[in-house]
């Protein structure tokens, strides 16, 4: 589109994101890859937290979680999902609206082996989202876990990664006097080409 400023080039809305993500690496104070996951549950009813996003790949966004979670049930459940990453230091953020499927092979393996030894073993001992009696619990169970599993833990087969592939990417950026840039990338399907259109702010 012909009035799309800089910040807005490209044909390619993840190569965008990417751009955008590394430039507030630079500016956030914290976690610039932290994005407010969306689901529902079984009745429809909306759930939203903050989780990292791990990876932006050509068509996809990925995030990893507990599969027993109840964000990692709800995704399981409906196959969809929506987040938005949103960086004040730069009055920027980008919405995501798509489909979801789990990442639960090699990559997934990959990454769960990058993460610190502590929080490996945190993620064979946390059962994310049910009741837990007291922190002293946790703890003990980090302590047995850790005793069994060892220095070196495989992935545990409960845990691993989210694909989010987009049907929607929306792009906003601040503007004087709440006249913002707005652009969405929009596709029927995911075979499907991209269409983009301004949106009034």
């Amino acid at each position: 589109m012909s009035d799309r400023s800089g910040i807005f080039s490209g044909d390619d809305p993840f190569a965008i994101a990417k751009a955008w993500l590394t430039e507030a690496e630079t500016t956030e104070v914290n976690d610039p890859n932290a994005i407010a996951l969306s689901t529902v549950d079984a009745d429809g009813m909306p759930n939203a937290r903050m989780v990292l996003l791990k990876e932006i790949e050509a068509d996809a966004f990925v995030f990893y979680t507990n599969y027993g979670s109840q964000k990692g049930q709800e995704l399981t459940q409906s196959g969809k999902a929506a987040f938005v990453m949103h960086w004040k230091s730069l009055r920027r953020q980008i919405r995501v609206r798509g489909t979801v499927e789990r990442e639960d092979g090699p990559q997934a393996d990959d990454y769960y082996s990058s993460r610190s030894l502590k929080s490996r073993l945190g993620a064979w001992a946390s059962k994310q989202s049910q009741p837990l009696s007291s922190r002293a619990a946790l703890v003990a169970e980090v302590a047995k876990v850790t005793a069994s599993k060892g220095i070196n833990p495989k992935r545990p087969p409960f845990w691993g990664g989210f694909r989010i592939s987009p049907l929607e990417i929306e792009f906003w950026a601040d503007g004087n006097f709440r006249l913002h840039d707005r652009f969405r990338w929009s596709r029927s399907g995911l075979l499907s080409p991209w269409k983009v259109d301004r949106l009034c702010p």
